[in-house]
């Protein structure tokens, strides 16, 4: 019912949408960074990125198939593939179309793959804000009748209050009446007062 409101900035909601893009830009300029140092036509480096990316690869299809993880080990390890490729191609070739090639392709995929658990994610959190409206719109009616039950209450109180003040009161002034006399009350055979220690 007093939930707080949350203004999130608009670089913390932007973050998650460009995180494809700076993971595959990152690893296309450390390859290129790693064919500036000297793995531009290496068959050695190619051979080491080659056997790394089957190797992450070979992991990602033991995971998917269920002998051993699960879906996350399987996406992170193809997608450790995919940047080892990349990072090995970026590194081998001379030249700047075929990494820009590739990064553009891997960055698609990589988009391609993160629009599905946002979307799964999206679904996940409407799905609980609907049952959580079910829920308060449920739990209504006694939160209600609580609160009427309650307000009741305090209103009898100040009734019974009032009540107490307003006969304090009015004895208070029947005494200072002149010409009172509680004995001739008594006498007339009306109740007697009930006496005061003072």
């Amino acid at each position: 019912m007093n939930e707080p409101i949350v203004a999130r900035h608009w670089l913390a909601l932007a973050a998650p949408k460009a995180a494809p893009a700076v993971a595959t830009s990152t690893v296309l300029i450390l390859g290129r960074i790693w064919n500036a140092n000297g793995a531009e036509h290496s068959v050695g480096n190619a051979a080491l990125m080659v056997v790394l990316a089957a190797a992450s690869g070979a992991a990602g299809v033991f995971a998917s198939t269920g002998w051993a993880g699960d879906s996350v080990i399987a996406g992170t390890a193809f997608a450790t593939a995919g940047g080892l490729a990349l990072a090995g191609v970026s590194g081998y070739a001379d030249g700047w179309s075929l990494p820009l090639l590739l990064w553009a392709l891997t960055t698609a995929v990589t988009y391609g793959l993160a629009a599905r658990y946002w979307r799964t994610d999206r679904r996940e959190s409407v799905a609980y804000e609907r049952q959580s409206a079910d829920r308060r719109e449920d739990h209504a009616h006694i939160e209600r009748v609580e609160a009427l039950r309650a307000g009741a209450q305090i209103e009898s109180a100040r009734a019974g209050a009032a009540y107490a003040e307003s006969l304090a009161t009015a004895l208070i002034t029947r005494a200072t009446l002149p010409g009172f006399n509680p004995q001739a009350i008594e006498h007339a055979g009306l109740p007697e007062l009930p006496a005061t220690d003072r």
